[in-house]
């Protein structure tokens, strides 16, 4: 919602076109050096137990030397936002970048000038060679117009309207159906199918979905 309200800003309403950089950090848990994180938590904590303990956690994983966080720790979701906040002040302030977004290792930046946006993927990558010892993914480095859509967790943001990414959509359907067939078969409870079942049409509420929905509705249907 708040990449749609981006949007519509900087188009003025959806009434000129924009541009979108999309990108993606290389192996970004597996990358993390932990003694810059450790160091970042230094500039903000103090107390010798509360760091002696984190050092400890972060200590407790390396996918190489002093390198890596594990994935699906909840302590690591924490660590990478105070890892890549440095890449955040870094677009906001330095940059003066207004309409960016991140969530988790991929980010989105907005702007009416495309030879700009390839300017910025130079800046961008040098200061996470130099600060963070990171790198952009070279293969998902994206520019796109606003009315070819922005594919983003998840979805595909266009002017006036979202929807589902076309590969999660397939997984979605795919799974609905091996579900619905396992469940003819007894291999699978109605009270476990109807969560899945949830869960998904929950998912499709947050975009235009109607076509979708009716397939997936079909397939319940079937015998």
């Amino acid at each position: 919602m708040r990449l749609e309200k981006f949007c519509r800003q900087l188009s003025g309403n959806n009434n000129k076109n924009i541009f979108i950089l999309k990108c993606d950090i290389k192996r970004f848990f597996d990358s993390i050096d932990q003694d810059i994180l450790l160091e970042l938590v230094r500039r903000r904590i103090q107390d010798e137990k509360a760091l002696c303990l984190i050092e400890k956690i972060v200590k407790s994983f390396a996918k190489e030397k002093n390198k890596g966080l594990p994935l699906g720790n909840v302590t690591s979701q924490l660590f990478s936002n105070i890892y890549l906040n440095e890449l955040d002040q870094f677009i906001k302030h330095r940059l003066k970048i207004r309409y960016y977004l991140r969530y988790c290792d991929d980010f989105v930046i907005l702007v009416e000038n495309e030879n700009y946006l390839v300017r910025l993927i130079m800046e961008i990558e040098e200061f996470l060679a130099r600060e963070l010892k990171l790198f952009l993914h070279p293969n998902k480095i994206i520019i796109r117009k606003y009315h070819q859509g922005i594919d983003f967790l998840g979805y595909v943001v266009l002017p006036h309207y979202r929807v589902l990414r076309t590969k999660t959509k397939k997984r979605i359907l795919k799974r609905i159906s091996e579900k619905r067939q396992r469940l003819s078969q007894a291999l699978f409870s109605d009270r476990s199918f109807n969560q899945s079942l949830q869960s998904y049409l929950g998912t499709l509420k947050h975009c235009k979905s109607y076509s979708v929905r009716g397939t997936i509705y079909r397939v319940c249907r079937q015998l």
